[in-house]
This record gives C-alpha cells, sequence and structure tokens, in this order.
C-alpha cells in the first residue's frame, strides 16, 4: 500500500485505567446536572449575584428564548462588582462565545473541551441545539465514582460463560470478525461501534486491559470517520485468541502529513466542530499510546486507511512460548 508509515516508536505504550475506560464508555447525558439554572441578557448583575448564592452555583448559561446566546460566570460578576457596576445586564459581561458539547456524546470529548478551551462549565446541548443541561468537572468526577461503584457481579458472571469460547472452537485460525459502517457527522451514534466491540470482547472473557486499549482505540478512530470522512466508512474488528486487529477505512479529504497529523493538538476539523468539543487533534495520540502496533496510510483528497493491532498475552500462549 502506497504512502504508508509505521507509528509504533513515536509514543510509549501506557496502562490504562478503570477511569480512563469510563470516560469513553460514559455519556455526558449520564454526568450533567440538570434541571439547567439560566438567567436572560437582560438579568442584572446585582440579580445574577443572588441567582448564584441561593442556587449555590459558579455560572449559568444565557438563554434569549430559550436560544444560547452567552456564559456567564462569578468572575464575570466579581469583574461587574469590582467596578460598580451592581446594576448592569448581563449581556455587558457574559462571553458570547459557547463551547458546547451534545449529550450524546462520551465524556471523554467533554474532558478535551475543558483541557482545550480551559473553561469552568460547559452547556450541553441536545441534537436540536437546545441546552439541556450544565457540565463541570465535579459532575464528571461524581458520573465516574458512582459507575465505578455499581454493581459489577452479573458481568463477571456473563464473562465467565464466554471466557473459554475459543478454546472450545477447534480451528487453524479461528477469529470473530466484527464490521461496522459509519456514517458522516453522525455524532448520535458516535461511540456505537467502539461499544459494541468492547461488549464483544468483555464477552469473550478479553482482559480487562485489552478491553479498555481496544476500545479507546476504537472510539478515536471512530470519532475520526465521523467528523472528517464525508461519505462516511468502515470500521472492522478482527478477534483471535492471541490479538485484535482493528481497521479503520474511510473515502474523504485524507491527511496531507501523517507525521503532522500525530503532533498533540494538531486538528484539521472546522471550528464549529471544535466548538462543540470534537476534534482536539489527540485522537491519533490516543489510538498509539494504546497500540502494540499502528499503521498508517493515507491519499489526500481521496482515503485514509488505519490499521491497529492490539496483542493478547494470554495464559495459554505463555505456556506455548519457548
Amino acid at each position: 500500500m502506497n504512502d504508508k508509515k509505521s507509528l509504533d516508536s513515536l509514543l510509549p505504550w501506557r496502562k490504562i485505567t478503570k477511569v480512563q475506560e469510563l470516560i469513553y464508555e460514559l455519556k455526558i447525558r449520564q454526568v450533567m446536572t440538570t434541571p439547567v439554572i439560566s438567567v436572560t441578557p437582560v438579568t442584572s448583575m446585582s440579580e445574577l449575584r443572588e441567582i448564584l448564592r441561593t442556587r449555590q452555583i459558579s455560572g449559568a448559561p444565557v438563554l434569549e428564548v430559550d436560544h444560547l446566546v452567552g456564559i456567564v460566570s462569578i468572575e464575570d460578576l466579581l469583574k461587574a462588582l469590582s467596578q460598580g457596576a451592581t446594576e448592569a445586564l448581563v449581556q455587558e459581561w457574559m462571553s458570547p462565545r459557547v463551547i458546547t458539547v451534545l449529550d450524546s456524546e462520551s465524556v471523554t470529548e467533554a474532558v478535551k473541551s475543558f483541557t482545550e478551551f480551559r473553561v469552568g462549565r460547559l452547556p450541553v446541548v441536545n441534537g436540536h441545539g437546545k441546552v439541556v443541561g450544565i457540565l463541570t468537572g465535579v459532575d464528571i468526577t461524581r458520573g465516574l465514582l458512582e459507575a465505578i461503584g455499581l454493581d459489577y457481579h452479573q458481568e463477571e458472571i456473563e464473562r465467565y460463560r464466554a471466557s473459554h469460547i475459543f478454546e472450545d472452537i477447534v480451528s487453524s485460525d479461528t477469529s470473530l470478525i466484527l464490521r461496522y459502517k459509519i456514517p458522516f457527522r453522525d455524532f448520535e451514534m458516535g461511540g456505537d461501534a467502539s461499544s459494541k466491540i468492547r461488549r464483544a470482547l468483555d464477552r469473550l472473557g478479553a482482559h480487562p486491559q485489552t478491553v479498555r486499549r481496544a476500545a479507546i482505540c476504537a472510539y478515536e478512530a471512530e470519532m475520526n470517520i465521523i467528523i472528517h470522512a464525508s461519505a462516511g466508512g468502515e470500521i472492522v474488528a478482527e478477534i483471535q485468541p492471541y490479538r485484535v486487529k482493528i481497521i479503520a477505512s474511510d473515502e474523504g479529504p485524507g491527511i496531507e502529513n501523517v507525521e503532522k497529523a500525530m503532533e498533540p493538538g494538531y486538528s484539521t476539523a472546522p471550528e464549529w466542530i471544535r466548538e462543540l468539543g470534537f476534534g482536539a487533534g489527540m485522537g491519533l495520540q490516543n489510538i498509539h499510546r494504546c497500540a502494540d502496533h499502528m499503521l498508517l496510510a493515507s491519499k489526500p483528497e481521496e482515503w485514509t486507511h488505519l490499521e491497529i493491532e492490539i496483542l493478547i498475552d494470554s495464559p495459554n500462549r505463555r505456556k506455548k512460548a519457548p
């Protein structure tokens, strides 16, 4: 294949924790705060002060007839008070440029937005652009703690029942092929394919580290197709006893410079995509951090092909090793 470049030596693999896995699995709607406490552009700063005090919040979205027009924080309030502008209107002190996230996307996209834009809160919108929640770092922490505390007893039973599926099949080359079509710009379905791959590996009794690494790689590859591939694409996961191979392919703009694309923060996503919390430029970095091998090929203006391999160091494999 032309234009291929191995990226295996760029970044070291690090262990993926349960918290990191949950950040990819949890949806923002599961951790956001509702109902939304909002103000209007003509709310006075003195009224805002009372709302923040009584509601014990540090900021609020600014809505005008249900349309998001800005966001105001306690920092904005303090600046106004320091200048004696207690009766000034919120519209004079709010931030009109608002970074939002979709309620259907994973928490990892919100984490990227917090990191990239250095904001304290993110209004959450649905597919119609309506504000349905507010998200802070505290919300994410609380959601993760609740998820970790869930009872996984039934999950462990199901994993045990399937844990020897490959051992029970006699074949010279045993593999399970999972194939998913990924539509362009369908953010509502973002993470669906990677969740199904994770669930399949979990049911097959794969080690949690293998499951987490594969899920993160699949998710980032899936979101890259959704954001960039103008004709959509496909993800194929081939699960074998000793490895998981994920292939993501699409037709679209391609990648002009593979090495440049691997730099942290590099992104060709349009501004409106970045404001939704996508396209922070860390997708390929995250994939390479989790993969044992990664091969990226691209022809500008035509296609991109990404191969990811995660090795499974099973007890049976170690026994057979010389």
